[in-house]
């Protein structure tokens, strides 16, 4: 599937029937709830949106993986590097950000592990550990790792990812989407310089997040 469309293809399962919906009640002579539907229609549209973006060409920043706002910046341990420590940085996407996910820095995917988990509030901290999630390794030229973790909230019920283990990706290239309202976090190498702060709102594919040193 190409991922470069203006609209995201996953959307095109929700925006077809109710564009069909919308079409057979003005034909029918409902025209107020065909009018509902339309609405409904160009706001699914609207979600899935899928826009150009223009990353920055710096090879020491890593960019942010996803539109929305950072809530929190911590240093943790993660269950999926056991005995090493990160800067975590967390965004929250509401529904009205765009949804699809960026890779943050060029290299290659090391592994993606999916885990099933809960539906919190994906604002939450307690989201960060239960829900479910995706996680993206990733490897530069240097040896050092850069994980990017898609996490579901209390609305997002699927996480796409279309990366596959192995592949050299680019910074600022699509990396999946989570559908309606969530979370993703990013891990970077102790010792790197941040570029956001808590409250910043940031863009995938272009806001630096950090800066490799």
């Amino acid at each position: 599937m190409n991922h470069n469309g203006f609209i995201a293809g996953e959307g095109l399962p929700f925006i077809i029937p109710l564009g069909g919906a919308a079409l057979l009640a003005f034909v029918a002579g409902f025209k107020g709830i065909s009018l509902v539907l339309l609405i409904v229609t160009l706001f699914v549209v609207w979600f899935f949106r899928n826009p150009q973006r223009k990353t920055p060409e710096k090879d020491a920043w890593v960019i942010s993986p996803a539109d929305g706002r950072v809530i929190r910046i911590e240093e943790t341990t993660s269950d999926e590097q056991p005995g090493r420590t990160f800067q975590k940085i967390s965004i929250f996407m509401n529904i009205f950000n765009v949804h699809v996910n960026r890779i943050p820095c060029s290299g290659e995917v090391r592994f993606i592990r999916y885990r099933e988990g809960k539906f919190l509030s994906a604002n939450l901290d307690k989201a960060s550990a239960l829900n479910e999630r995706n996680t993206v390794l990733l490897r530069i030229a240097d040896g050092r790792e850069i994980m990017t973790v898609q996490i579901a909230g209390l609305i997002a019920r699927r996480i796409v990812c279309w990366l596959k283990e192995g592949m050299q990706v680019h910074k600022g290239e699509r990396l999946g989407l989570i559908r309606f309202g969530s979370r993703v976090e990013l891990f970077l190498p102790l010792g790197s310089t941040l570029l956001v702060r808590v409250g910043d709102k940031v863009r995938a594919g272009e806001t630096p997040i950090g800066e490799l040193t």
